[in-house]
């Protein structure tokens, strides 16, 4: 389509209203005068031998052009409505046969303009008269109207495709009208254009309707890509040529935006890859890119064959960073256009307005950005031009373009706005292409996109950051950044390979050491980019395309230096004026906290002094000494000094608590982000909830540095959670939930931090105690606010249990109080976060003795396992599940008192529940199986011999046998074992007597055989081995079953399916054979034939694992079996087995223990030999 109607679809601003001279609005005042020609006989014959109708309707439809042409034309107080444009333009061919070609013609001008000049959809009555009419047209009229008939054509489909199924086959058939006109032997470029341009909008997907039918896409995308590889020709000026590209471009990008895109042939693929790079570097200046037909996936760069340019100077390292000297943006700013008005128009001359006024920007930018230009371009376009092109009307210039002045504006700066434009599209449609398809296969072509180190004497290779350094249009660059960027995306896979940690000295290349290579070069390339970009909007991309980078590279394996060079690159933009890049800065900071945490790199950053942050841009905020200017102004309690603190303060955390709690600095604006208020005192929202999020990281990751702002950082929580903001609330919610946690990960057993490191109990109760006597009771109440109060209840939940034992008493009743009272919450969030919390505080030593508390929980908890919501149930089941385990341990370490104590008619409702929930989803049934054993070993004998516990009791074993020979979840079929273990540990229950002892056992032998997943076999055989007597396996039948059970397990210790699962593989072999020895040292007379018969079969196997389960002198995690028990365990067996054969009258001693004997004989052996 012309580029006129693209360029007043794209503006901003609404259409005119337009009414005509009188009160009824135009379209009716128009579909009133066509209905009147229409119904008149047609009068006598002009002049010139044209009938009078024919001057009657060229009269109403140049009144028609011309009076909804431009905002000064026919001003009224309402648009047309849509459907009465569409009868408006029905009507009007209805009146023009198809051998009236001239008014063919300015019909389909008219049908062009109005549709695309009031943004109008043409409904489906309308299509059905129109779309055939155009394709009548196309058959029979002369060639000299097809221009304005595709140009009709394509308004008319635009968001229209999937309702013209039945006109496929005429438009994109083997012989279809739009495949024929645009063949490569087309000689007119421009009836070619236009019909590409139809193709493209037909391809325009519309969610919830039907798609393109595959071969239909397979010949629209033969047809772009074909148009793509395609030379411009003799004659075919450079912006005609541009507007073809740009239409090809837009309808391969439609096709992979409208779903999956099946490239069918192998190659298609690299030759699409081939065209977009030749595309992305389309007129910029200074490159001549000739690509192969087909870039094929590889692991080293492909050779670009370019004509040599003069080098530029690419170290800009010592150029100030552009913060003093940012140019200020012009006032006057282009209207973005509606994307409707961009995708029928392609944005051939409204993309090439502002890719003018990018290049008009570009000659104002200092010194930094001038070598983006070379010496003879940037003489080439006056800057006298800069203004007019910002003022230029684009709007009302005409398809033909004959209203462009070259003298006034210049043809050389136009035609650079159009290759600017397809420069763009190039890009637009590699974004797409790369969101479409799977990224192994795209980094196949990483060397052909992404830069690496060049070669000594080489010239650097053409890559994306080419276009982001040296494109003269900073919308360009920020697309070739986006693209990047999402090349970038979830790439820490593929990225994790690199590695250059040591130097590198071998006769070739290592993969591993080019994709390092390749990470310092975007690095060093990136960086170059945020010293010498002066537009706010790029340098926001810059910024975030770092962060992706810093969020994927595996910067362990890499030597240090990397993100050191990134941290004091981006502290002045920190401070910079538009808000926009003050937060991608602070994004980039917290993904440098956040990479692969903790990094020693990172640690020494976080150590730096502050005098070396900011500099004239830093914070004004003190050091730590003394009281904070934001808790002077706002508290009168003095603040608690943590022992052992560094004299030096985090440059990052006061960095963030003054972006936060400071007011703002006037030494910036915000007039470029929108919906910011500029009367708040504070910094513009976006940015203090993105320092929330860097404080959470920093806390999460390197609680060792933020452990000295504990109370400072818990007062800043507090202050949030006070504010109106709800964004805000939530923030300062998380922040607290995280500095709990840290605490807790802290004081952790097994933690390696040192005692004297710690956070010091007493310190923890007053940051808890002063957290609550703040806003955190009231946000926990304040029902209006939910997801508040559901992050207050993650937060109260990451209390030290240390410390909940030293808060005041009715602190800690108010903790219990809320959160008992907030389980019965009406939103499943607050219902969830309760209910974890309970399940939290009730294995709390100071808490998990008062049975009465614990019953409290119980009740609560039951009430939520029957909710409604997955969620609310999935953590009900979860703190059921603790509970239970804090039954047990009262029962280990209070005795028979506390059984006592607990109510029987509380267990009852509890078997009954947590059997329910082990029928629920995966979430609900892997915790509702560790609660169903933990609640069996937990049943007295009175319990076990009650006849109300007794159908419960054979329900709860039936739904963990059930469990473990089901296709849940690995978790759920863990727990199962691990809580039929539970149940053999309870004496009271008639193991190896009732129905259900051969189900248990056949289920847990069948998983110790077969399970492809490691782990569940190793709890199967740990559960094999608890039974404490011989008459807990059954009959002897029922115990050979087990044995050789245990046997083949051995056998098949080593088969894996999956690769991963071989790291268990010897803690499995260990607990097999801790099984197989627990069975022999507790074997009878009658069990001896099945042992020898097994052992005689599978000796050599027994013997060689055995070995190495006596020769292992690591400490195993999984079973927990030392170096000594083993040995232990060994000789029990043995002599157990021994005294038994000594007994028997069987002939054939020493059967059973054979090959036992002779590990034990090897292994004395080893033992004297290491000895001596």
């Amino acid at each position: 389509m012309s580029g006129e109607v693209s360029a007043a679809a794209g503006d901003g601003a609404q259409p005119p209203s337009l009414s005509g001279q009188g009160p009824e609005p135009f379209a009716r005042r128009y579909l009133t005068r066509l209905a009147a020609l229409r119904s008149a006989p047609d009068p006598s014959p002009a002049r010139g031998g044209e009938s009078g109708r024919r001057t009657a309707l060229h009269l109403v439809f140049d009144q028609l052009i011309s009076e909804t042409c431009g905002p000064a034309g026919a001003a009224g107080k309402e648009a047309p409505r849509p459907e009465d444009v569409c009868d408006l333009l029905v009507h009007a061919c209805q009146l023009v046969s198809l051998n009236q070609e001239h008014l063919v013609n300015k019909v389909c001008q008219l049908i062009h303009h109005l549709l695309n000049r009031f943004q109008v959809t043409v409904d489906d009555e309308s299509l059905r008269f129109l779309v055939p009419y155009f394709i009548s047209a196309l058959k029979q009229c002369s060639s000299w109207t097809h221009m304005e008939v595709l140009q009709a054509l394509a308004a008319s489909v635009y968001s229209n495709g999937p309702k013209c199924q039945k006109y496929l086959p005429d438009l994109l058939g083997e012989n279809g009208l739009l495949i024929q006109l645009s063949r490569p032997t087309q000689p007119d470029v421009e009836l070619k254009r236009a019909a590409v341009h139809s193709m493209a909008n037909l391809c325009l997907s519309v969610p919830g309707q039907l798609y393109l039918e595959e071969p239909y896409k397979e010949i629209c995308f033969q047809t772009f890509l074909t148009v793509l590889q395609s030379s411009k020709g003799l004659g075919v000026d450079d912006i005609t040529f541009c507007m073809l590209l740009q239409n090809a471009l837009k309808g391969i990008q439609l096709l992979f935006n409208g779903g999956e895109m099946k490239l069918t042939q192998p190659h298609q693929l690299g030759a699409l890859f081939a065209v977009l790079k030749k595309c992305m570097f389309h007129g910029l200046p200074g490159v001549n890119i000739e690509m192969p037909a087909i870039l094929y996936p590889t692991l080293l760069p492909q050779y670009d064959s370019r004509t040599p340019v003069k080098q530029e100077k690419s170290e800009v390292c010592s150029l100030k960073p552009p913060v003093q000297s940012r140019r200020r943006k012009s006032k006057v700013k282009q209207k973005k256009g509606k994307q409707e008005g961009e995708l029928k128009e392609n944005e051939e001359c409204a993309g090439g307005s502002e890719k003018s006024k990018s290049s008009g920007d570009s000659l104002e930018i200092p010194c930094p950005d001038v070598w983006r230009l070379s010496l003879d371009e940037t003489r080439a376009v006056p800057v006298k031009d800069h203004l007019s092109l910002h003022t230029l009307d684009w709007k009302r210039i005409s398809s033909s373009d004959s209203e462009y002045s070259d003298a006034e504006y210049g043809m050389q700066s136009k035609t650079r706005s159009f290759q600017a434009t397809v420069r763009q599209a190039a890009l637009t449609c590699f974004l797409s292409t790369v969101k479409s398809i799977e990224k192994k296969v795209l980094y196949g072509y990483w060397p052909a996109f992404v830069p690496d180190t060049p070669g000594i004497g080489s010239p650097q290779s053409l890559s994306l950051m080419t276009i982001a350094l040296k494109d003269p249009s900073a919308k360009t660059r920020a697309c070739a950044l986006q693209v990047l960027s999402a090349i970038l995306e979830d790439s820490k896979q593929f990225l994790s390979v690199a590695e250059d940690a040591n130097d590198h000295r071998r006769a070739f290349t290592p993969f591993s050491v080019t994709v390092a290579s390749s990470i310092r070069e975007l690095h060093r390339c990136l960086l170059l980019a945020l010293v010498a970009e002066s537009s706010s909007q790029t340098l926001t991309q810059i910024i975030k395309c770092l962060a992706n980078l810093i969020s994927n590279a595996p910067y362990s394996r890499l030597k240090p230096g990397l993100l050191t060079r990134v941290w004091n690159q981006i502290k002045p933009y920190i401070r910079h004026k538009d808000v926009n890049v003050r937060v991608s800065s602070l994004t980039l900071l917290g993904a440098i906290v956040s990479a692969q945490a903790p990094l020693p790199e990172v640690q020494l950053l976080l150590h730096q002094p502050t005098s070396s942050g900011l500099g004239n841009s830093g914070t004004t905020t003190p050091p730590s000494s003394g009281v904070p200017e934001w808790q002077r102004k706002t508290t009168g309690e003095p603040p608690i000094h943590i022992e052992n603190a560094p004299a030096e303060s985090c440059w990052l955390i006061r960095l963030c608590i003054s972006l936060i709690m400071l007011p703002r600095e006037d030494s910036y604006s915000d007039s470029d982000a929108g919906g910011v208020s500029n009367a708040s005192i504070h910094e513009p929202s976006p940015v203090r909830l993105e320092a929330l999020q860097v404080l959470a990281l920093l806390v999460k990751d390197y609680f060792s540095v933020s452990q000295y702002y504990l109370l400072e950082l818990g007062e800043v929580a507090c202050r949030c959670m006070e504010e109106t903001d709800p964004s805000v609330q939530l923030h300062g919610a998380k922040l607290l939930d995280e500095l709990g946690m840290g605490i807790i990960e802290q004081h952790k057993p097994d933690s390696a931090v040192a005692l004297n490191q710690r956070v010091p109990v007493d310190l923890v109760v007053a940051f808890w105690t002063r957290m609550l006597n703040g806003p955190l009771p009231g946000a926990l109440q304040n029902s209006q606010h939910p997801m508040l109060q559901t992050s207050t209840c993650n937060a109260l939940s990451s209390i030290l249990p240390e410390a909940f034992s030293g808060l005041p008493a009715d602190k800690q009743i108010l903790c219990i109080t809320v959160l008992l009272g907030l389980n019965h919450s009406e939103n499943p969030l607050v219902k969830a976060a309760a209910a974890r919390a309970l399940g939290v505080y009730v294995v709390f030593p100071c808490l998990r003795q008062d049975v009465m508390f614990v019953a409290d929980t119980a009740n609560v908890i039951l009430t939520s396992l029957s909710d409604t919501s997955p969620n609310v149930r999935a953590k009900a089941a979860w703190s059921l599940g603790n509970l239970t385990d804090t039954l047990i341990i009262n029962m280990e370490l209070l005795g028979q008192s506390f059984q006592d104590e607990f109510s029987d008619l509380l267990l009852l409702k509890m078997l009954p529940a947590a059997i329910e929930a082990s029928k629920d989803k995966n979430k609900v049934k892997s915790n509702a199986v560790r609660a169903l054993g933990n609640l069996l070993h937990f049943l007295q004998p009175t319990n076990v011999a009650d006849p109300r516990f007794r159908e419960p009791i054979e329900e709860a074993i039936q739904a963990l046998i059930s469990t473990v020979q089901s296709e849940a979840t690995m978790k759920a079929r863990w727990n199962a074992c691990y809580a039929l273990g539970n149940v053999f540990k309870n004496i009271a229950l008639p193991l190896g007597e009732a129905p259900w002892t051969a189900q248990a056992y056949d289920a847990l032998t069948s998983v110790v055989q077969s399970c492809k997943n490691f782990k569940v076999r190793i709890k199967s055989a740990a559960a094999l081995s608890i039974p404490a007597e011989r008459k807990h396996y059954g009959t002897s039948e029922q115990f050979s079953l087990i044995w050789n059970a245990l046997v083949v397990a051995l056998q098949k210790s080593e088969d894996a399916e999956d690769f991963l699962e071989f790291k268990y593989s010897t803690s499995l072999r260990t607990q097999l054979c801790r099984a197989l020895l627990h069975l022999l040292s507790l074997a009878d007379d009658v069990d001896l034939p099945a042992l020898r018969r097994t052992g005689a079969e599978h000796r050599e196997v027994i013997r060689s694992y055995m070995l190495q389960f006596v020769k292992s002198g690591v400490e195993d995690d999984e079973t927990g079996i030392g170096f000594c028990q083993r040995d232990e365990i060994l000789k029990k067996a043995i002599e157990h087995v021994q005294a038994l054969e000594e007994r028997s009258t069987c002939p054939m001693k020493r059967g059973a223990t054979a090959g036992l004997e002779e590990v034990l004989k090897i292994r004395s052996a080893a033992a004297e030999l290491s000895e001596t």
